[in-house]
């Protein structure tokens, strides 16, 4: 594909700034779109080199003092010449055209010496090529490592509490099953030293048992092998899955999120949500004594 004409180029629209925009919000401007475009991270998209390329040049020229002020001297011209082009009638529309293109025809003429606004912007860009921009290639690597990064985080192991509860047993009498040293309350008395407790279910078919999930990894691996309960009746504590199950991430997010619980979803889709996870738990623990 041809390469446009840089005078052509709205190079502050490209990266959705106007013509006042400072330095510092160019180039965060730059590393949005970039970040977006970049084909390492659009590898089947045929257009994001080309569109990565347009956004690199637009950096390079307008953090280029230089490159910038002839840049927005054309722009300022062509906006000038647009605005005028619209308050024209037709009939001084063509006087105005011949005029521009004998005035054209006159610069071709002239000394090298004496350059039109386009012809010393293309000078300027033709300097930059040469010279090569440090800004442009530092930014490029940043945004290579920042994309590796981002894809490294992908296979990274990751720990997740639904995957690491932890079934608890203790003795009963048998001949009096309803009697036991443990309940939900005295559990949760001797565990939730160690962290967080997401749920805790007491077993509704088999007495002496109880499942325990922890918010985190560090709290569960203590209270596995730190927790023995009541001296005369131990706590016996066993990971559901024999032993910890680690996942990979599925989704990297680009920031933090502006949107609360509350923009999708009530309070009490919320509690139903939380007592489907509690009957889930028992079904699962129910499985798990058969087992």
């Amino acid at each position: 594909m041809a390469r446009k004409n840089i005078e052509d180029v709205d190079l502050y629209a490209l990266l959705d700034l106007t013509i006042t925009a400072t330095e510092s919000e160019i180039k965060k401007a730059y590393r949005k779109k970039a970040l977006q475009c970049h084909p390492d991270k659009n590898p089947d998209d045929p257009k994001a080199a080309e569109t990565f390329h347009e956004l690199s040049r637009a950096l390079e020229i307008l953090t280029d003092v230089s490159a910038r002020a002839a840049y927005d001297k054309v722009l300022r011209a062509k906006e000038a010449a647009k605005l005028r082009h619209q308050q024209l009638d037709t009939k001084r529309q063509k006087l105005k055209e011949d005029l521009e293109r004998r005035e054209k025809e006159a610069e071709a003429g002239k000394s090298a010496s004496n350059l039109t606004d386009a012809q010393k912007l293309a000078a300027e860009i033709e300097r930059l090529q040469k010279e090569g921009s440090r800004l442009l290639q530092e930014e490029q690597l940043r945004m290579k490592e920042e994309i590796k990064r981002k894809m490294n985080l992908i296979s990274d192991p990751v720990w997740d509490s639904s995957l690491n509860r932890i079934k608890i047993k203790w003795k009963v009498n048998k001949s009096d099953p309803s009697s036991s040293d443990y309940d939900e309350a005295t559990l949760r008395r001797f565990l939730k030293k160690y962290g967080e407790i997401v749920a805790l279910v007491m077993s509704p078919k088999k007495k002496g048992s109880a499942l325990v999930e922890f918010a985190s990894k560090e709290a569960s691996e203590m209270a596995f092998e730190f927790e023995k309960g009541l001296p005369h009746n131990p706590l016996e504590l066993k990971w559901l899955n024999e032993r910890q199950v680690f996942t990979t991430k599925k989704h990297i997010s680009d920031g933090p999120s502006v949107i609360s619980d509350r923009d999708y979803e009530s309070i009490v889709l919320t509690k139903m949500r939380q007592a489907a996870e509690r009957q889930r738990l028992i079904e699962e623990m129910m499985k798990a004594d058969e087992s």
